[in-house]
């Protein structure tokens, strides 16, 4: 089964990086959307590599490597990672050292997935949407629109029986070669652009960037807009100029680009349409041969880095948005629009794929708990 699903990997990673090569959006798993995040304070090391703990690790009997696609040491991702540093290596007391990398083992994940899978790094954060094409179309459930109401809602799912859930899902389904060790995010997705949009027919005819998962198009073809692929890098450019109407994205990305600065990109609508997941994985053989004393130390660690990066992600939603409006931004607030209009045409597209994919069982977890 591993040989198996490594050919399915390595397979899965050529397509991800041709894709890439050719200008269109790049998959879920090199997080083309993602841009650079901010914080009011930045982490103290104000480099890419590892920063200090103060606990001396000269002695290490374990070396881990950590790593993000994220070269900004402000986003959420950084100061995760910092503080999964910082706690595992003061509760082992200098065990266990480690390497924090910041984009400096690459930009794409899809390169961190394949840094994982050789043993060249050992905890990885990356989006789930790559383990679709090596056997695990369960985790296109995170791709699902309005599938969480509320970043509680997000929360209180991931870190219950759902989240417990797709853990083992992931564990059995990659042959061990993934183990979940946190559910991180990268805040909550909304639509911008030439105009307000307050209910699905506001959408009809305007042509969208929107991400790359099928689950996704559908929604946005199903509210009548046109799903349009252009590259991350090239949307200021396609706002700009027309070549597309509107986008989506969480106020920070598209805040650090200055989308809502262009013509088509200056209204901002809080669809709050996808409560985004992140993962941190590790290779489960790897873990699976620490001792117990490691394990601890490292399950602990973290649950810190996974409750700092949140924090971190939440705090930033509320500077980005403020950001935006200063910067003269139009905003619609989310108590503005018309949810359960678009719930409705995403409630069809949840139903479908949990039945294709033998999942009704875990999107019924997911509804009873937003009552």
């Amino acid at each position: 089964m591993k040989r198996k699903f490594a050919v399915a990997l390595a397979t899965s990673l050529a397509l991800a990086s041709l894709a890439g090569c050719g200008g269109a959006p790049a998959s879920t798993a090199s997080n083309a959307d993602t841009g650079a995040d901010k914080k009011a304070d930045a982490p103290a090391d104000g480099g890419s590599a590892d920063s200090g703990s103060g606990v001396d690790t000269s002695a290490a009997e374990l070396n881990l490597i950590i790593a993000s696609n994220q070269t900004s040491l402000e986003n959420p991702y950084s100061y995760g990672m910092d503080k999964f540093k910082e706690v595992v290596e003061e509760k082992s007391g200098g065990k266990i050292a480690v390497t924090v990398h910041k984009g400096t083992l690459g930009e794409n994940e899809s390169e961190l997935i394949e840094k994982l899978s050789m043993g060249a790094a050992n905890l990885v954060v990356a989006s789930p949407g790559f383990m679709t094409s090596i056997g695990v179309p369960e985790i296109d459930i995170f791709s699902l629109e309005y599938l969480f109401d509320s970043f509680d809602h997000w929360e209180k799912c991931l870190d219950g029986d759902f989240g417990n859930k797709m853990k083992d899902i992931v564990t059995e389904k990659t042959g061990n070669s993934f183990r979940i060790m946190g559910y991180w995010s990268s805040s909550v997705r909304d639509v911008y652009g030439k105009k307000a949009v307050t209910k699905p027919d506001d959408l009809k005819g305007m042509t969208i960037r929107t991400q790359s998962s099928q689950v996704q198009q559908d929604f946005f073809a199903a509210c009548g807009a046109i799903p349009t692929s252009v590259a991350w890098g090239e949307l200021y450019q396609a706002l700009q100029q027309g070549v597309v109407d509107s986008a989506e994205n969480d106020y920070t990305n598209f805040m650090l680009k200055e989308h809502h600065k262009t013509d088509n990109g200056k209204f901002v609508s809080e669809t709050h349409h996808d409560y985004t997941t992140r993962l941190l994985l590790m290779d489960g053989s790897f873990y699976d041969k620490l001792t117990d004393e490691q394990k601890g130390w490292i399950d602990e660690a973290c649950v810190a880095a996974t409750a700092e990066e949140r924090q971190v992600t939440y705090q930033m939603f509320e500077e980005s948005k403020k950001q935006v409006i200063a910067d003269g931004a139009t905003v619609t607030e989310n108590a503005d629009i018309d949810i359960e209009a678009f719930k409705a045409i995403a409630n069809p597209i949840m139903d479908k794929f949990a039945e294709d994919n033998n999942m009704t069982a875990e999107l019924e977890m997911i509804r009873s708990a937003a009552k």
